[in-house]
């Protein structure tokens, strides 16, 4: 689209809860961060550090999550889930994990090959930030996170099945006196 300008490659597009927002965090893949800077490293090396609130780790794809990582996990100010490839879907369950079965609350960020047509299932699943591939528009972007009005299956956004909310729904419209 020709009105929309793309970001700078050294500057990915980030959403957070549904807003652009500016993103504090390097994202260190390899090697170590500038001092002082906020970083997202590599969980192992999380793992080796001390806590705090300036460094905060990146889950690869295959990381088997046990109680006693989430446990360690939840002192995490955010953990970013890396999808290494668009087609790879492992990232949706970790978050799912993280968000249901341990309760995690703090940000749970999509990185790597982050495409805009996957907005709305990933924030289904737990994820509220989104470090956008470089070629994805914040535009677009937007526009997907609610491409649908609604969702059939329970999820980490909605709990209660369709059925369930149109049940309800239709209990309270039979409990309400007829407008003249």
């Amino acid at each position: 689209m020709p009105d929309q300008a793309p970001h700078s490659a050294s500057q990915r597009p980030y959403l957070f809860r549904g807003q652009p927002a500016v993103d504090d965090w390097q994202l260190i893949r390899e090697g170590h961060p500038a001092d002082g800077t906020p970083a997202i490293v590599p969980l192992s090396e999380w793992l080796e550090g001390e806590p705090g609130e300036a460094r905060a780790p990146w889950l690869a794809a295959d990381t088997e999550l046990d109680d006693a990582l989430a446990a360690r996990l939840a002192a995490a100010p955010l953990i970013a889930i890396d999808f290494p490839k668009f087609t790879d879907g492992r990232g949706y369950s970790l978050a799912r994990l993280l968000r249901e079965r341990h309760g995690y609350r703090g940000e749970i960020r999509a990185i790597g090959d982050v495409l805009v047509d996957q907005l709305f299932f990933m924030r289904r699943c737990g994820f509220d930030g989104f470090s956008l591939r470089e070629d994805q528009w914040l535009e677009d972007a937007l526009r997907n996170l609610n491409v649908f009005s609604r969702a059939y299956q329970p999820a980490v956004d909605q709990p209660e099945p369709l059925f369930r909310r149109r049940e309800r729904e239709q209990r309270q419209a039979a409990r309400e006196p007829a407008v003249a």
